[in-house]
């Protein structure tokens, strides 16, 4: 029997149970030449979790066709943790069950490689990164898995005759490390947060010799991204101390959702190598420190690839730009989980921040929840939502972009007018993670479009999260009591 990668993969389980196609199969076996030529060591199996943050296993490169074969077993209560990294849900009762998934005992899930998600790692050039998709151990899928959460809504979308382009516009923090956190009294859960220093001042928007000063970083975290093939676009100096932004090719939303956690892992692992602490919380608390927003923009196509949102006059939305702008706005409260997935992430909600507290649209205003670029005769017509931050798991953020828009296109909804006053007038947006999940829970589009058990999973674990926030003493109760009584 041959033992070719091509035939050793095409034989195996993942090939039988119809989660490679024969394309597939041939695209992993070239992979695994690739790597044998290109002195490739590792492979890191990664899948985003629930929180958009990368777990799996790294392999030998030599045994890359076995995992194409077979998959790679990891535990399925990788699916079940918060942020502190603890289980939240009772595997060990006899009865656990998520979404109809039986997870009793902490059993395994399988990851399947994606042969199309390979990236080389500049920073460490024998290894690469090669993204999953989660299923269970019979090859059925895991619905509330972040990939599938965001394939079930592009395929909802071209159901209806469209496809949707997203653009990344990505703002972080890089801070020199002055300590590393690793005293054994700081191995708590979770670690205790490292101490930092500016790599800047700040508060010199775009100016260039804030750029030149951090020049060398930038240029770094650029070429790794080119390296993985993330298609940067712009580096840019932002507003605040330590302020940086990277703005990325625009392109369909499961490779910017791919892009997204990739260059989170790419700026957190470079910056580590350089004695450094990159940071893409929402709002940090440190002295001075700015908001970091995670701004989607998008457009919507038919399937042959015109953009219905090209108007024929500046500011004026099509009836389908419209249709779409009508449906973020209507379910904007009830999308907030997905997008601002954090008790952090609500205190940036603030007037006069540049980031919306309101839910309304504005042209070309960088104060409205929505900020429509519409221009007339422009191919890159295009809406810029900006309530979502940089902690967002992009897959389940950009499923609500488009599970929120079609359903504005799918009612014929219409738009407001729009607004030139966004801190005035319109309803709110959540001001905490508690109203934000119980906004979540009664969402009908949410339950309808991803099921009943994605709605419950997801509340199930950002109530873990609001519950130890809430049971945790706050230097504000310290300060308000302890003298006091």
């Amino acid at each position: 029997m041959s033992d070719t990668p091509k035939d050793i993969i095409g034989r195996g389980k993942l090939a039988a149970s119809g989660l490679l196609s024969d394309d597939a199969v041939a695209r992993a076996a070239e992979l695994v030449t690739r790597c044998e030529a290109e002195g490739i060591e590792t492979v890191r199996l990664m899948f985003p979790d629930q929180h958009g943050i990368l777990r799996g296993k790294t392999v030998a490169a030599r045994t890359l066709a076995s995992a194409f074969a077979s998959g790679i077993g990891v535990p399925s209560t990788l699916l079940l943790k918060d942020t502190s990294h603890r289980t939240v849900f009772d595997v060990w009762s006899g009865a656990a069950e998520v979404d109809g998934l039986g997870f009793q005992g902490a059993s395994d899930v399988l990851l399947v490689p994606d042969p199309d998600a390979f990236h080389l790692l500049s920073w460490s050039p024998h290894s690469a990164i090669l993204l999953c998709d989660v299923v269970q151990r019979s090859g059925a899928p895991v619905h509330f898995a972040s990939r599938t959460v965001l394939r079930t809504a592009t395929e909802k979308l071209a159901e209806a005759g469209f496809a949707a382009t997203m653009g990344l516009e990505v703002e972080f923090q890089v801070y020199q490390r002055v300590d590393d956190g690793l005293d054994h009294a700081q191995a708590t859960m979770p670690g205790a947060p490292v101490t930092t220093r500016n790599t800047s001042q700040g508060y010199q928007y775009l100016t260039e010799t804030r750029y030149a000063e951090a020049e060398d970083l930038l240029d770094e975290l650029r070429r790794a991204a080119e390296v993985m093939g993330l298609a940067p676009r712009s580096m840019e100096i932002e507003m605040g101390p330590s302020q940086y932004e990277f703005t990325f090719d625009a392109s369909d939303p499961m490779g910017q959702a791919d892009r997204m956690v990739l260059f989170r892992t790419l700026v957190k692992e470079v910056c580590q190598r350089r004695g450094l602490h990159g940071s893409f919380m929402a709002k940090p608390k440190l002295p001075n420190a700015s908001a970091n927003g995670w701004h989607i923009h998008q457009s919507l196509q038919t399937l042959e690839g015109a953009n219905v949102f090209v108007s024929d006059a500046d500011g004026v939305p099509t009836a389908e730009a419209s249709a779409w702008i009508a449906g973020l706005l209507d379910n904007a409260a009830a999308a907030c989980l997905m997008t601002t997935p954090t008790v952090n992430g609500y205190k940036r909600y603030a007037p006069f921040q540049l980031a919306p507290n309101r839910i309304q649209w504005g042209t070309d205003n960088r104060g409205a929840m929505i900020r429509a670029l519409l221009f007339a005769g422009d191919p890159a017509s295009r809406i810029e939502n900006r309530a979502p931050d940089t902690t967002a798991n992009p897959y389940y953020a950009l499923a609500a972009q488009i599970l929120s828009g079609l359903d504005g296109l799918t009612r014929g909804a219409k738009a407001p007018p729009a607004t030139d006053k966004p801190y005035e007038g319109a309803d709110k947006l959540p001001p905490s993670l508690i109203a934000a999940i119980e906004t979540f829970e009664t969402s009908t589009l949410f339950r309808q479009a991803l099921g009943d058990g994605f709605v419950s999973y997801l509340a199930h674990l950002k109530r873990a999260e609001w519950d130890r926030y809430l049971m945790t003493v706050s230097e504000w109760e310290q300060a308000e009591y302890f003298n006091l009584f």
